[in-house]
């Protein structure tokens, strides 16, 4: 049980890690723009990023709102109830990691022309390392809200 409570902490870790190393590529890009492997890192495994601040940007203009808006608040309500031993502040923060995660590749979708692939239906993913990144950090997120739910049903059933 305690492993499992442990465990619900992989999602939004994974989810801050993720948008801090996106957060440090485009400043070290800032630094060094001719460095090829910066801008590799930048498009490819953190392009996902890139296309959530796009969207982002038209409601909220802070700079690095991604990192310090959303994705900190959810790592540190983990850590808070990772370090008190609490239900509720850990499967909320794993809730709103997978809501982000969710976002996140939901804002993949491009508002052009989607093309139509095998699923029927038009769909766009990222390719190579982006789609490595956007698959831990969802993975991770979903382990931990199944972890969350699973936890909770465990509750219930020893309270009835």
């Amino acid at each position: 049980m305690a492993r499992l409570f442990k465990l619900q902490f992989l999602g939004p870790m994974a989810l801050f890690v993720a948008t801090l190393c996106a957060e440090l590529a485009a400043r070290a890009l800032a630094y060094a723009p001719s460095s090829e492997f910066l801008w590799f890192v930048n498009l490819r495994m953190f392009g996902i990023f890139q296309r959530s601040y796009g969207l982002l940007s038209e409601v909220v203009t802070i700079p690095g709102f991604q990192l310090l808006g959303i994705a900190l608040p959810i790592f540190l309500l983990a850590c808070l109830g990772l370090a008190a031993r609490s239900r509720l502040p850990l499967a909320l923060a794993s809730h709103l990691s997978f809501a982000y995660a969710a976002f996140l590749l939901l804002s993949w979708q491009s508002p052009g022309a989607p093309t139509t692939q095998a699923s029927l239906g038009p769909i766009a993913i990222p390719q190579g390392a982006g789609l490595y990144v956007l698959a831990a950090i969802l993975g991770t997120c979903l382990m931990s809200l199944a972890i969350s739910h699973l936890l909770y049903l465990r509750a219930v059933r020893e309270e009835i």
